[in-house]
């Protein structure tokens, strides 16, 4: 009976986002308790603590540290759905800064240094809880976390097997470097 609950979840998500999510339904089918507690933890992140801007800096950042394709695009999607201008999200491919605004950019930067492990994580945490509080903290670490799982998980049982182009309001949008060979945050 889970099983075929969480199944019928994910083929409403994969309609609704146009996504395959065919690493689902095969750890649905292998361990239907292992995919409902996946589902609950990626959906931690709580969107009200945070500019949208940031959390979709945060989240395609964290995102694209482990993929190039479908989890970036669903990404995208759902930003843009949460109200996340196409300029923004394409800047935020793109590692235009500018581009991006404050908001994001502040994100952007933040995330980059947590996931390089920088010491300049430390100032940019300072400045996101002046500017929005410690909430807002919480929802963009937790964003950058989650948006890595499901790539992570995706590549882990093998279904990730090729990049794909991806768009922002039906345009195709050019990606800056992959992140795990940039050198250093702010450097777009």
């Amino acid at each position: 009976m889970l099983k075929t609950f969480l199944n019928r979840m994910i083929r409403g998500m994969e309609r609704q986002w146009r996504y395959d999510a065919s690493y689902l339904h095969f750890v649905t089918d292998v361990s239907p308790w292992t995919s409902l507690k996946f589902s609950v933890v990626t959906g931690l992140v709580n969107r009200r603590d945070a500019p949208a801007e940031a959390l979709a800096a945060a989240g395609l950042t964290g995102t694209l540290a482990e993929d190039c394709g479908p989890c970036t695009q669903i990404g995208l999607d759902m930003a843009a759905a949460g109200g996340v201008s196409p300029a923004v999200l394409r800047a935020i491919l793109a590692g235009d800064r500018v581009g991006m605004g404050e908001t994001a950019a502040l994100a952007y930067d933040y995330a980059r240094a947590v996931l390089a492990h920088g010491l300049e994580a430390d100032a940019l945490r300072e400045e996101i809880v002046k500017r929005w509080g410690e909430k807002a903290l919480v929802a963009l670490a937790t964003a950058i976390t989650t948006a890595r799982m499901y790539p992570t998980l995706k590549y882990g049982l093998g279904y990730g097997k090729a990049c794909t182009r991806v768009t922002v309001a039906g345009t195709a949008a050019p990606l800056a470097r992959p992140l795990a060979h940039s050198a250093s945050v702010g450097a777009a």
